[in-house]
């Protein structure tokens, strides 16, 4: 355990049973108030988001996070299957531990598995993935009722706006933390 003011970005905590990720520190002094540490942190799990306020005696417990490449292989059903490539072992993970990551996952992809102390606990996707556009529209040229964007279906099933040039066939690169276009790689 350690203080609250001794708490860092990235650094893993366990709250509730719950083990978090932060990803936004700020100590924040206040006149003749005790000092307040605000947090935003994402469940590791489940990848919400959330924020939380300590003053700075309160006592945290640290969670050490190993991170471990791996290879996305397969899903059925309602299980992904990945490939340590360190080991080569195959490891089992179910929707539920991977969350809004399901979306992004395309055979071949390198990624990273997280554990805490032996036991997965969920995957750390890159921050951008390319993938095939399967459905879109056609964009007609002047059409700007919708500020010039139209949604595209991608191979993993998930739907993103993309700008009207784009085609079906066509590679987007897709940020993974927000589900946006980024641009166009092929």
């Amino acid at each position: 355990m350690i203080d609250a003011g001794e708490l860092r970005k990235g650094v893993a905590i366990e709250l509730d049973g719950v083990i978090y990720q932060i990803l936004e520190y700020q100590h924040v002094k206040m006149q003749q108030r005790q000092p307040v540490v605000k947090l935003k942190l994402r469940d590791v799990r489940s990848g919400n988001f959330t924020e939380r306020n300590f003053q700075s005696g309160d006592k945290v417990t640290t969670v050490f996070l190993e991170h471990r490449p791996v290879q996305y292989l397969y899903s059925d059903g309602d299980l992904y299957y990945f490939m340590d490539n360190e080991s080569y072992e195959q490891i089992m993970l179910t929707s539920a531990q991977i969350g809004e990551g399901t979306k992004y996952l395309k055979e071949g992809l390198m990624l990273e598995i997280l554990t805490c102390k032996g036991n997965t606990v969920t995957i750390e996707l890159p921050n951008s993935v390319e993938l095939r556009v399967t459905e879109t529209e056609p964009g007609f040229k002047g059409d700007r009722a919708t500020a010039g964007t139209k949604p595209a279906k991608l191979e993993t099933g998930v739907t993103v706006q993309v700008p009207l040039f784009i085609n079906v066939g066509d590679i987007v690169k897709v940020d993974t933390r927000s589900g946006a276009y980024l641009e166009k790689v092929s």
